[in-house]
């Protein structure tokens, strides 16, 4: 954690946060548009995926090559709009198991970045 991290309970992530996880977790590719800005960036596996087209797309791709499950773990304030969410994935994919943080930027109450990384 640096200075301004500050912990905080996973309902304190913004709606918009919330809002995306859930999408991803039951696969809703159209939840998304109302929470992303048109331009906004998805960083996953070294890839970067731009505006909500690319965003859907790799929700898509992503939910047809592995099952998993997720649990929250913990959640962290890191900046002024910056949230970072750990989540452990269960599931058929290499490993079987592995823990991710889910860093998000907001534009507002808009979702402009995430970069999901171990």
């Amino acid at each position: 954690m640096t200075d301004s991290t500050v912990r905080i309970g996973i309902t304190e992530l913004p709606a918009a946060v919330r809002q995306f996880v859930t999408a991803l977790d039951t696969r809703d590719t159209t939840a998304v548009t109302g929470i992303l800005t048109p331009q906004a960036t998805v960083t996953d596996e070294g890839r970067t995926h731009t505006g909500i087209p690319s965003i859907t797309a790799w929700m898509a791709d992503a939910a047809s090559e592995f099952t998993y499950t997720t649990t929250p773990v913990a959640a962290e304030r890191t900046g002024t709009h910056e949230f970072t969410l750990t989540q452990h994935l269960e599931g058929d994919f290499p490993g079987g198991s592995v823990d991710l943080d889910y860093r998000f930027t907001l534009e507002g109450t808009l979702i402009s970045s995430l970069v999901i990384a171990p």
